[in-house]
């Protein structure tokens, strides 16, 4: 039974053509420094942009999706070369609508990353639902896989390193980087 289990999840990975997540409390671990006036800081971890780069290295698409508009989200997202990247008041699964039809994709084909409720929507939608180990219980519920890392302690670089695994893709990865 177990086997089976493990079967179907990995068939699930092994199914995701493009990477979306939520940015605080996923990418960051759900704290935000505010200095004076605008300024703000956020922790984000090292692996977890390696994941991502390695995604997107592979061919596999890479979106962040934010109801907080953020200045350090931005440049972060800038510097990991981010293909898609909304920061808005509206609504997320809109905006991942747009994300999608621009990328020529479907819900089916995306993951998503949550750790909170705003994100259920987006949850019941896409095709692998994922929570962080951090997630609020209503998030875990709705998802087929909740990562052992919390949200900015590289539950990210944990999804990306299942998915190119899944995919067939992880090995190739290492030798290229072994070859320099």
């Amino acid at each position: 039974m177990k086997r089976a289990a493990n079967d179907e999840m990995a068939s699930r990975f092994a199914r995701v053509k493009i990477f979306l997540c939520d940015v605080d409390g996923v990418l960051t671990d759900c704290t935000v420094m505010s200095g004076s006036g605008r300024q703000e800081f956020k922790r984000f971890n090292i692996q977890d942009g390696m994941g991502l780069r390695l995604l997107r290295e592979s061919g596999i698409p890479v979106g962040w999706i934010s109801n907080r508009p953020s200045v350090a989200t931005a440049r972060r997202a800038k510097e990991l070369r981010i293909d898609f990247l909304w920061q808005g008041t509206g609504r997320k699964v809109d905006a991942i609508e747009a994300i999608l039809k621009q990328a020529k994709l479907d819900w089916a084909d995306a993951c998503f990353v949550s750790d909170d409720v705003n994100d259920l929507p987006v949850l019941l939608r896409v095709g692998l639902p994922i929570a962080v180990a951090n997630a609020v219980a209503e998030v875990r519920a709705v998802s087929h896989y909740v990562t052992r890392a919390s949200g900015g302690e590289g539950a990210v670089r944990e999804v990306a390193e299942r998915l190119l695994k899944a995919q067939g893709r992880w090995t190739e990865l290492i030798r290229k980087l072994k070859e320099g």
